[in-house]
Parts: structure tokens; C-alpha cells; sequence
């Protein structure tokens, strides 16, 4: 599963479920793992700008981490870093037979979905309805006026209260 996760939330854990029921395991491959793996992409207007990534690998680690054991998930997941800008090591992270599963709402999604293929993956794309995509950015909007809390895991909250008391 390849994401971002700028932060984790529900529909995120909603596809790790997906993947367990068919998988013995699960590898969260976390993209744009620095900053000098962003590009802009045709599809995707803002998945390359800072403030669509605010938190780094470590930070998103913690989160990731978090909602995993409180969703029951942590003894049969794994989290890597994935640089979708350099395909040639993906297999450096993820190994060719794992098997990618994409919530497509987008364009992007149907690229990225595209690009996992092309490198060598199986993949199976799963239909998403746009209006009911949670978004990230709603979620990092509010972190100004608390609002976040309601739309992320709960073991995930004080993580993310403690990244925000730093910022």
C-alpha cells in the first residue's frame, strides 16, 4: 500500500484491512519520504508543495506506527520509505511480488496505479467515490481550530498533538 499519509486516517486503515484479508502481510510503503523525493506530477496539483507534506518520515513512521496497533494491524504490517521517483530501487523496499492495491479517486490514483505496473507490480485498482474521500488537507487545515482530532485514528491523536506542540 503506497501513500503519503500527510496524516494516516480511517480510509487509509480501511485499505490495510482490505489488503490483510488477502495478504498474510502488509507493506505501507511511505512516498515522498524526503524532500528531494517530490515532483510535480500532471494529475496531482499539490502532492509535490510543502504544505501538502508536512510531516517527515519519522514523523509519519510515529503515526503510522500508532494507528497500526490500535488497529489490531502492527504484527502483520511493515513500514518502508518508497521513492516513486526512482523505480529502478523500488524493489530495494518492496519486493517485486508484493501485490499493490490503489483507492482510485483520482487521476493521480489511476497514474500512480499506472506507474506500479509499468515497474513491475501487480496491482488491482478499487474504485473510490471522490465524495466520500476524506481528504488529508481538511484534516491539516484543521490543525489550526482542533477540528483534526474527529477525523483521525484515535492512538493517533496524542502523536499528532506532540508533532504539533513542536511546530
Amino acid at each position: 500500500m503506497t501513500g503519503r499519509f500527510q496524516p494516516v486516517h480511517a480510509q487509509h486503515l480501511d485499505l490495510f484491512a482490505h489488503a490483510l484479508r488477502h495478504h498474510e502481510e502488509l507493506v505501507v510503503a511511505v512516498t515522498n519520504p524526503d524532500s528531494g523525493a517530490r515532483r510535480e506530477e500532471a494529475t496531482s496539483a499539490h502532492r509535490h508543495t510543502d504544505a501538502a507534506n508536512p510531516f517527515t518520515y519519522y514523523e509519519r513512521l510515529r503515526l503510522l506506527t500508532a494507528a497500526l496497533a490500535g488497529a489490531g494491524m502492527a504484527d502483520r504490517a511493515l513500514v518502508v520509505p518508497f521513492d516513486l521517483t526512482r523505480p529502478p530501487q523500488w524493489p530495494e523496499y518492496v519486493p517485486r511480488h508484493a501485490h499493490h492495491y490503489v483507492r482510485a479517486y483520482s487521476a493521480w490514483e489511476q497514474d500512480k496505479a499506472a506507474q506500479l505496473e509499468a515497474g513491475g507490480y501487480a496491482v488491482t485498482v478499487l474504485p473510490g467515490d471522490p465524495a466520500a474521500k476524506l481528504d488529508a488537507a481538511a484534516i491539516r487545515e484543521g490543525f489550526d481550530d482542533g477540528s483534526w482530532v474527529a477525523m483521525v485514528p484515535t492512538t493517533t491523536v496524542p502523536v499528532l498533538r506532540a508533532l504539533l506542540a513542536v511546530r
